[in-house]
């Protein structure tokens, strides 16, 4: 599996186990792959760590830094470790304005509510202007609006600096399905929405719908029916209006990742 494009985010989904972490920790060179081998941009980092921590930033669900260090003085002493002394400080203010922590830049690490925490641990993980960004799990123990706002400031970033992501939320532009830490499928959700399912769920409110159009009654004047392609659904429609029925709306139900997550895996099961 490649990841290729700039500013693309890339999202892995699967259970607990399914081996999500283990394949940042692989990719990162936290681990050493008991068989094969991963690179990252024609790197490999179990021979290579060194470039490849210049190359990778990495967000995960527990922000690691200094308690008894200030937000900016957490992001020097990093800076440092990377070899910033001289551009260290405007990339830190920087990266604070961005995620408005411009006025908590100087209070203790040990202030920090776990969102604004995430949002420093983000900011740590951009010091270095890296090319890859791997976040796992970064809005977990967050509120919805924290998580929310974590979320759109990691899109917005990513897109700003041309960074190529591997996160599992809503914002991925790609997604890998896992499981077991085996790969299933991967792609755009349309992509994988065309792979797994053959055709699509199409509900109708109206007032009655004609027997032969096969649809099935799912509701108070709610009916469903499967269709191929979203051109039948003119078609439908007109059938409809014709045998003098109302029609109330008319809406394509798209599988959801979920949907298709478990579909690939009870296909699993059964073989």
């Amino acid at each position: 599996m490649e990841v290729m494009i700039t500013g693309e985010v890339f999202g892995f989904l699967g259970p607990n186990g399914a081996g999500k972490t283990t394949t940042v920790k692989l990719l990162t060179g936290v681990l050493s792959p008991s068989g094969g081998s991963c690179e990252i941009m024609g790197v490999n980092p179990n021979i290579q760590p060194e470039k490849v921590h210049l190359l990778a930033g990495i967000v995960t669900e527990h922000a690691q830094m200094y308690d008894n260090l200030t937000g900016i003085e957490n992001l020097m002493f990093y800076a440092a470790a990377f070899g910033m002394e001289q551009k260290g400080k405007w990339r830190a203010e920087s990266l604070l304005k961005e995620l408005e922590l411009t006025e908590a830049k100087d209070q203790k690490l040990a202030t920090y509510s776990t969102g604004m925490r995430q949002r420093l641990s983000l900011a740590r993980a951009l010091l270095h202007h890296p090319k890859v960004l791997f976040l796992d799990e970064p809005t977990s123990g967050l509120d919805p609006e924290s998580a929310q706002n974590v979320n759109q400031m990691i899109h917005n970033l990513a897109c700003k600096e041309g960074i190529t992501l591997r996160y599992a939320q809503e914002i991925c532009t790609r997604y890998g399905l896992i499981d077991q830490g085996i790969l299933l499928a991967s792609g755009t959700i349309d992509e994988l929405r065309a792979r797994v399912f053959t055709s699509k769920s199409l509900r109708i409110c109206a007032s009655a719908v004609p027997d032969k159009l096969n649809f099935v009654k799912c509701g108070i004047n709610e009916f469903e029916t499967q269709i191929q392609d979203k051109k039948e659904i003119p078609y439908l429609v007109r059938k409809i209006v014709e045998a003098g029925e109302d029609i109330y709306s008319v809406n394509l139900i798209e599988p959801t990742l979920e949907d298709i997550y478990f579909t690939l895996t009870a296909g699993r099961k059964e073989d």
